[in-house]
């Protein structure tokens, strides 16, 4: 095993080491003691039981606590019910689980005055991750994986470091048996049942064996271009942020999506890909993050919290004759025109923004209104009638957006023509069509 220890810690500094029993952990500790003695390091062992595996669990505290006691390092144990605060939460065990460790670590830092951390994930941990977090859609910054040295989760103040980071795992069962390091073998590592195992398991073998021999060689190669990338992206938004000497609208795409994502950090807010896309998409429009509380993105790119905004429907309206042969209005910034032919014509037109229907069906009078709650809706070709909010909803029309949208009722109050959906199918021309209206609209 070959790593470079001394590139992580400055001289005579204090190293909590984080230690679980496995091998990796193990042979972290027993690298970090040999070394010791030339920096002045001062280490002390901490573990963590999470209460999840019973005797086995009891049983590696008992050879960290043993490890500890014969390199004559101090000793810290912390013990959680994992699975507890997982119900609590509504996390996943593993989530909580690294909740709680990093509690733990950070908790112990402070404690005995150390401003870093050591943790031994290796280069085997880093390809598992990056396939899980690309399984979950993961970006830049996730695909990029761990990085050597981060503040951690708990406190920003403290660091935590990762020397063995590329480090493959046999190079470390290499080391410990080589110098006769005792480990335990973590039983639930072989179950199917986390994700993380599957990937292990089966996933990677069958890559290794039918794609790529030198997988992790090529996935690290990976996640180091899409993290150089991931961080130059990063520091573009950052810039923006403090200057906005840009357009919104003129920012990449990529630059876009950070700058909503730190600003939702910022706020303590999640920053998942649909909300950062539905932020980026649709300015002005609040969704909802939480009960009673909103976020929104103005048009210069800022996002906020709002107090929460009942929807407003527009109530204006207009009543119009079809008088033939033809005739115009203007209503709501459109201009819609119409014309009464008797030839039956074609059904569709391929003119921007014309339809035709059967004028006799849809009467002489009609009414230009804007979408209301319950309105229902027929599209050429469905089966029945659906609301209105459900196609809109289906063709992904901004909330804001569509209660601007006009549409064209009868006198008995059908709705034969609404703006952006295809024409109404009770209304479409038949071969007994005696008239048709031809129905034209553009913005004022």
């Amino acid at each position: 095993m070959s790593t470079n220890l001394p590139a992580f810690f400055d001289d005579g500094e204090r190293i909590v080491v984080a230690v679980s029993g496995g091998v990796d952990s193990m042979a972290l500790l027993s690298a970090l003691h040999a070394q010791a003695p030339a920096h002045g390091w001062r280490l002390t062992v901490a573990h963590f039981n999470h209460q999840l595996r019973g005797k086995a669990g009891d049983a590696d505290e008992r050879l960290v606590r043993r490890a500890a006691k014969t390199l004559k390092l101090p000793f810290v144990v912390g013990s959680r019910n994992v699975r507890a605060e997982a119900r609590r939460r509504g996390w996943s065990v593993e989530m909580a689980a690294r909740h709680l460790r990093h509690k733990f670590l950070a908790r112990t830092a402070r404690k005995v005055g150390a401003k870093k951390i050591a943790l031994a994930h290796h280069a085997d941990d880093q390809v598992e991750s990056f396939f899980l977090r690309l399984l979950r859609g993961a970006g830049g910054e996730g695909l990029a994986g761990m990085k050597p040295l981060s503040p951690s989760p708990a406190d920003k103040r403290i660091l935590v470091t990762r020397p063995l980071l590329a480090v493959p795992k046999d190079e470390l069962l290499t080391f410990a048996a080589a110098h006769k390091i005792e480990f335990s073998e973590d039983a639930t590592n072989a179950s199917l049942e986390m994700a993380r195992n599957r990937i292990r398991h089966k996933l990677l073998p069958l890559l290794r064996a039918d794609f790529q021999p030198a997988l992790n060689t090529a996935i690290l190669r990976v996640m180091d271009i899409v993290g150089a990338e991931s961080e130059a992206v990063g520091a573009l938004a950052a810039t923006w942020l403090k200057k906005q000497d840009i357009a919104w609208d003129k920012l990449p795409l990529a630059v876009q999506r950070r700058v909503i994502q730190a600003q939702l950090f910022d706020l303590g807010v999640s920053a998942d890909f649909d909300l950062v896309e539905r932020l980026r998409n649709q300015p002005n429009e609040p969704f909802a993050v939480a009960p009673g509380r909103y976020i929104v993105r103005d048009s210069s790119g800022s996002v906020c919290r709002q107090a929460r905004q009942t929807a407003r429907f527009l109530t204006a309206q207009k009543s119009i004759l079809l008088r033939p042969p033809m005739g115009s209005a203007t209503f709501a910034g459109l201009i819609i025109a119409w014309e009464i032919a008797d030839a039956p014509g074609a059904e569709f037109s391929a003119a921007l923004n014309t339809e035709q229907f059967d004028a006799d069906k849809v009467g002489e009078s009609v009414v230009l209104r804007h979408w209301r709650p319950g309105d229902r809706f027929q599209p050429i070709g469905a089966a029945s009638a659906r609301k209105l909010q459900d196609i809109f909803t289906d063709l992904k029309t901004p909330k804001a957006e569509r209660r601007r949208r006009v549409v064209a009722a009868t006198a008995a109050g059908e709705i034969f023509w609404a703006q952006g959906v295809r024409m109404a199918e009770r209304f479409k021309l038949r071969a007994r069509t005696g008239r048709r209206l031809v129905w034209r609209w553009k913005a004022a």
